[in-house]
């Protein structure tokens, strides 16, 4: 009998990984972690012979003693990484979770694997408390697969799986970042569906980065339902004023994302609500043509039989009124309306002329000028007054940011 020839570790405990984390089979997995012979003491021999045969022969009574009196004699690596061996096999035999992971320990701690080696021992335990649902010691154990081996792919996600199970959602989502920055770091781009869930775990938490996040999101995946779903995230979040709606609203327009007609009305009432009716109408007029607003529908009543009745500016008006326009609010507004009317380089003249008068945000003021030169096809201009935005709007600035790198 070859009683010290090492074959593939019997860890039938893990009997299934948690299905997103996409497991290696327990086999394979414990094969990576198997020296190919293992030599204990002459010392050591003896006892470790009576202990492996009791497992062998599955007497379960008398194995506490063996392992004791192997342990008394034992004084390599060797014959302390035999021990854990032979208390994991009787572990697995007896489905025992708890003596699994002395075993476990025990086979780690020997000195005889390798860093690697003990993080795939870790991470099997950690499927295995997983199974049972016992997921606090399931994320210890991962914890520490992962802390022996941070390039520990499958350990990552699983930790993740684990940290969800035990309603630390929080911690899930910060794992969860790690796992993206690595694969960001080491120029791999993350799955979409990693960079979703996130979103999700980072917006169900409330975590303070859950806008950021999603930006991130867009950033990697841009598209109208990305774009609509994280603005959507910055509105709950964030709680834009109308000021806030209006310049959402015009990047939400910009990048045709806007997938309901009531993100429409809510644009055109924000335009309504600060006398502009030029892009009031506007909304109105592209929710109807995208088939989003029905015309007749009484959701939109307000807007169809409102707008009709309001004065919408001519260029000739709006020249005239910067001739008698007396603050600076009034001449960012003149600005919205020729925004409005896609003349973006007067709008940015007026955003420009209101700039630093009484009355007038600076990072409002930069916001809109960095919008029109943006949709003018000015990046670098738009870039430059996008960074000027500071305080409250300086996460849609972000946005708009994201809008120049990823327009075409």
């Amino acid at each position: 009998m070859k009683l010290f020839s090492t074959t593939a570790l019997a860890l039938a405990f893990v009997s299934a990984a948690p299905a997103a984390a996409q497991n290696k089979a327990p086999a394979a997995q414990a094969a990576a972690t198997a020296p190919a012979k293992v030599t204990p003491s002459k010392k050591a021999t003896p006892a470790l012979i009576e202990l492996q045969t009791a497992v062998q022969k599955k007497d379960w009574a008398s194995v506490p003693a063996k392992i004791a009196a192997a342990q008394a004699v034992a004084s390599t690596k060797e014959d302390r990484y035999l021990i854990g061996k032979f208390q994991l096999e009787a572990a697995v035999a007896q489905n025992d979770n708890n003596a699994a992971a002395t075993a476990i320990e025990a086979m780690a701690s020997s000195g005889q694997l390798g860093a690697a080696e003990s993080s795939s021992l870790y991470q099997s335990l950690g499927g295995t408390f997983f199974n049972a649902k016992d997921f606090p010691r399931s994320v210890t154990a991962y914890q520490k697969a992962l802390s022996l081996n941070p390039n520990n792919a499958d350990a990552q996600s699983m930790l993740i799986e684990a940290y969800l199970s035990a309603g630390q959602k929080a911690e899930a989502g910060a794992a969860l970042q790690r796992v993206i920055q690595a694969r960001t770091a080491a120029g791999q781009k993350p799955d979409e569906s990693l960079l979703k869930r996130a979103v999700a775990i980072a917006y169900d938490t409330k975590a303070p980065n859950a806008v950021e996040v999603a930006r991130q999101w867009v950033a990697a995946y841009p598209s109208p339902a990305s774009w609509s779903d994280a603005l959507a995230i910055y509105n709950n979040v964030r709680q834009p004023d109308v000021e806030g709606v209006i310049d959402m609203s015009r990047l939400l327009l910009a990048t045709n994302a806007m997938q309901r007609g009531d993100q429409y009305a809510r644009y055109a009432r924000a335009a309504a609500e600060v006398n502009n009716f030029n892009e009031a109408q506007l909304a109105y007029d592209a929710g109807v043509k995208a088939n989003k607003i029905n015309p007749t529908a009484a959701d939109y009543s307000d807007l169809s039989s409102g707008l009709k009745a309001k004065q919408k500016a001519t260029a000739a008006d709006l020249a005239e009124a910067t001739k008698t326009a007396q603050s600076g609010m009034a001449l960012l507004r003149i600005g919205d309306r020729y925004y409005a009317m896609g003349d973006y380089s007067k709008a940015v003249e007026l955003y420009r002329k209101a700039m630093g008068k009484p009355g007038v945000d600076t990072s409002v003021a930069n916001l809109h000028i960095g919008m029109a030169l943006a949709r003018a096809g000015d990046k670098a201009g738009a870039k430059t007054a996008l960074d000027a935005v500071t305080g409250t709007y300086a996460d849609l600035a972000k946005f708009w940011q994201l809008y120049l790198s990823t327009a075409v």
